[in-house]
Formats: C-alpha cells, structure tokens, sequence
C-alpha cells in the first residue's frame, strides 16, 4: 500500500508533525522525567538551528551572484528533479532567480528563470516552495 503524499495536504502534514512531536515528549517524559523532556527540547532546538544555519549560508551565497544567473543553464536543467525545495535550487544555482509572472501561471505557482552566458534559460515552477515543473529554452 502506498501513502500518497504529504506535500498535496498541509494541514495533515501539519498534523502528523504535530503527533510525532507530541509522542517524543511522551516519551522522552516515562523514561527520563522532566530531563528528557529538557533533552527532547534540546535536539529539537539543535535540528531548527542546523536548517535556519544551512538556509543562511545558501541565501549568503546566492547575495554574490547577479539576480537570475547561472553557470551553466544546461547542467542546471540536468541536476532538477521533481519535488526539490526551492531552497536546494537556489543551492545548485548559487543566485536567486528572476521571478516570471506571467497569465498562463497558476495563482499557487511560482515561476522563476535562470540565464546563463550563452543565453540559455532554465524556467522553474515551484508550487508550495516543491519544483513542479522545469525547462529548459536555448537561443
């Protein structure tokens, strides 16, 4: 049986987190008392601080390139997958992308495009911060 998933409903993945945590506070709680409920809170503080520290150093790096540039326009078309975070794109691109807002878009996606030296775009479409849809135009 396969689950469908969880980025198509927000509010269940809220939910479920939500359950995951709670249950980890039960349980660090009846084995360790109050202490592993100071050491549960602990890890989860040390795994938010990792993420916001990792997210920092990609948006630092992304502030020393031009707005929607990139190497190489085909590798980065190559190196997509479906369902990456924006935030790994902008790691493989090292710049942030110029927003594309265009009639054919729809109001939950966004559309970025990244242009390298041969003129050579790649134009992704992230719904709810997951790539959707990419591709790749060349002069």
């Amino acid at each position: 049986m396969q689950f469908p998933p969880l980025q198509k409903y927000p509010v269940l993945t809220r939910a479920v987190v939500l359950l995951v945590l709670a249950g980890i506070g039960v349980m660090a709680y009846r084995a360790y008392g109050w202490g592993g409920i100071a050491l549960a809170t602990g890890g989860l503080v040390m795994w938010v601080l990792m993420h916001m520290s990792r997210m920092l150093v990609v948006l630092r790096r992304t502030t020393q390139r031009p707005v929607g540039t990139v190497a190489s326009a085909v590798m980065l078309h190559a190196r997509l997958a479906r369902g990456m975070a924006l935030l790994q794109v902008l790691a493989l691109t090292q710049a942030l992308g110029q927003r594309v807002d265009d009639a054919d878009t729809p109001p939950d996606h966004e559309s970025y495009l990244w242009t390298d030296a041969s003129q050579a775009t790649v134009r992704c479409s992230f719904a709810h911060g997951k790539l959707v849809h990419w591709e790749l135009q060349r002069p």
